[in-house]
């Protein structure tokens, strides 16, 4: 499942824009356009990261950012139009984890709420051992094997494979996939179709069956066969 991104602000131009900019990188969004709708949409949707205008109508996006805290850790970047370092400071110190000022690049609106996902993931989502189906990653031995066959990767194989496979069935766009490969990866960097391709061919004399799927037009997935 696509990680689920809630943008609130009442400036319906901004809303789209980070709406279109986060959909074209591979994540769900939803919207609200206030406080009390904002509030309302995270606790019935539940995203796994929200990005939360700081002057909002009906609730500000202060009031917001502290019911939020105390109900959920979810990770919020703060949006605002105030360049102030008193206004950054107080949104930091009520619990959100970043801010970012308008008006804002898409594309950096993009890379900090990846950072962020990356960061507030953790450890959680590279374990030691991953094991989906007859496929097994060791990442502190460095070793993958596909039915007790070992499988001998390049390191940026061995790593988008386990970027891959610690989200079975989840499509991850090669943007995401570069990121998690070289940290700011470039948009038109097409090396993840080359490393791709290479995995296919290793993994798949040994599986006999497809492992990575083509989403076209977005990234990849593997595929969990049981």
């Amino acid at each position: 499942m696509q990680e689920l991104i809630l943008v609130v602000d009442d400036e319906p131009k901004i809303v789209r824009l980070a709406r279109d900019y986060l959909e074209k990188n591979g994540f769900r969004v939803t919207t609200a356009a206030d406080g009390q709708s904002a509030l309302t949409t995270a606790r019935r949707e539940k995203p796994d990261l929200i990005v939360l205008d700081l002057m909002l109508p009906v609730m500000d996006g202060r009031e917001v950012c502290k019911i939020l805290r105390r109900e959920s850790d979810v990770p919020i970047i703060m949006l605002t139009a105030l360049a102030e370092e008193v206004d950054q400071i107080t949104g930091l110190e009520i619990g959100a984890d970043d801010y970012i000022t308008k008006p804002f690049s898409p594309r950096a609106l993009v890379a900090r709420v990846r950072a962020m996902l990356r960061r507030t993931r953790g450890e959680i989502r590279t374990p030691t051992i991953i094991r989906v189906g007859a496929l097994e990653i060791n990442s502190e031995k460095y070793t993958v094997t596909y039915n007790n066959v070992p499988v001998h990767l390049t390191p940026n194989e061995f790593k988008l494979l386990q970027t891959l496979a610690s989200r079975p069935g989840q499509t991850l766009t090669r943007e995401q996939l570069l990121d998690d490969l070289h940290g700011a990866a470039s948009s038109v960097d097409r090396s993840a179709d080359s490393h791709i391709k290479n995995l296919r061919r290793k993994l798949e004399s040994e599986s006999q069956k497809p492992l990575i799927e083509t989403v076209y037009g977005i990234g990849y997935r593997y595929i969990e066969h049981k």
